[in-house]
């Protein structure tokens, strides 16, 4: 017997019925012979955010050089280690694919960066008095529970428009997957809470075993990548270089390369783990993911180059926002924006696009397509504020330069 079957979510596990609980009944099709949690997959691999993570960053921004790692691969990378894992352990390999698959979903453009300069953007108006529904700041993993729960669409097979509608297990994955929770055992809480009360990133394990493993694996996929892309823009000298080939002196592995430390990482977690003791590295291991990430952040992510590109990505969204922010003007709000398109078209209309599927004042009574939640009232600045906040977050890095240049174009 594998190590973990007894406690995988299945049916007959305590877990089962909360984790395949919806918020909504979902249609049921003719003929279906997937489950829940392949539905998710699925909904998850055809909506529109999924397709733009591969033209959002991952370390480097905007990359010219196509074998740069973007969001999406980094995404991929996640879910293959995850099936791996959870395969060998015994787990459901459909709910760690699901939650994989969709765990960045909420990623803005210019990753951690563009993550950053949105929260700045949050913080400061929630400082003004602003209420619900902005929220009081900006997280990748809660913006990804938004982006599943609110923002992303599908039409179902009678043409109407409907959220996504993701089971408890997958979204529970995708909200609680980041943070420097200890490496050295995770172990999955048994509350079932309400996710939208998660107050800050990494504060709570997930509720799931399968959850566990994507969590872990998120830290597995990046490290030995970003390694790679950062010797491929010749941003690590030999001296580093060096350094690097001195903290593997310390394990067994020899040769620097991805594919290698992914391996031996995925290897040594799944002999060390148990239900007992938890997702788990050997104390080795362990050493080598606290080294190699110091690595990484001393070397790589606060390289000046990267620096650089950091300015440039907070003077594109902070231009964006705040060329929004001054149309808004209580009823006249989506005449101003209209009025814009003789200054900036292409912003205008992309926003007035993304304003139609969310806003009751962009709606026609007769056009009853639409079956998802109104998220905004522009009448309200605060509702306009959080409009153009999950609308920048949905940009990819191209798209929002793009944007950008037109408005800094004559």
């Amino acid at each position: 017997m594998k190590k973990f079957e007894n406690v995988a979510i299945k049916e007959g596990n305590p877990k089962w019925k909360e984790s395949i609980a919806r918020q909504t009944p979902i249609e049921n099709k003719p003929g279906e012979i997937r489950t829940d949690f392949t539905r998710d997959y699925n909904r998850i691999l055809h909506c529109t955010a999924y397709r733009r993570l591969k033209h959002k960053t991952q370390v480097f921004f905007s990359a010219k050089d196509e074998t740069i790692c973007t969001r999406i691969e980094h995404v991929n990378h996640v879910t293959a280690v995850s099936n791996t894992i959870s395969e060998y352990l015994g787990l459901n390999t459909e709910l760690t694919n699901a939650i994989a698959i969709g765990h960045d979903l909420g990623h803005a453009p210019f990753g951690h960066s563009g993550e950053m300069i949105l929260k700045k953007i949050v913080k400061n108006n929630v400082g003004a008095g602003h209420t619900q529904p902005l929220q009081e700041t900006f997280w990748h993993e809660r913006n990804s529970l938004r982006v599943i729960d609110k923002i992303e669409l599908l039409e179902n097979s009678n043409a109407k428009l409907l959220n996504l509608n993701l089971t408890y297990a997958v979204r529970d994955g995708i909200v609680s997957h980041c943070g420097e929770v200890d490496e050295h055992s995770i172990v999955p809480r048994n509350e079932n809470i309400d996710l939208n009360e998660i107050q800050k990133p990494g504060s709570l394990p997930p509720y799931t075993w399968e959850g566990c493993v994507v969590k872990i694996s998120d830290k597995i996929s990046y490290l030995g990548r970003d390694i790679e892309d950062a010797l491929r823009m010749n941003i690590l000298n030999d001296e580093q270089l060096s350094e690097f080939r001195d903290i593997l002196g310390h394990t067994k592995i020899k040769h620097l390369n991805n594919t290698t430390l992914m391996h031996n990482f995925v290897v040594d977690l799944c002999e060390h783990s148990s239900p007992e003791a938890g997702i788990k590295l050997s104390d080795e291991f362990v050493y080598l993911m606290d080294e190699v990430k110091r690595f990484n952040y001393k070397y790589i992510y606060k390289h000046k180059r990267l620096n650089n590109y950091v300015k440039y990505a907070e003077l594109i969204i902070n231009t964006i926002y705040e060329t929004l922010a001054e149309l808004y003007d209580d009823v006249k709000t989506i005449e101003n924006i209209e009025k814009a398109a003789n200054i900036h078209p292409k912003l205008s209309a992309a926003f007035l696009r993304w304003l139609k599927y969310y806003t009751l004042q962009l709606r026609w009574e007769k056009d009853s397509k639409f079956q998802n939640e109104i998220l905004y009232d522009l009448t309200r600045r605060e509702d306009y504020i959080q409009a153009i906040v999950d609308f920048i977050a949905s940009l990819t890095d191209r798209v929002a330069i793009e944007l950008f240049e037109e408005l800094t174009t004559f």
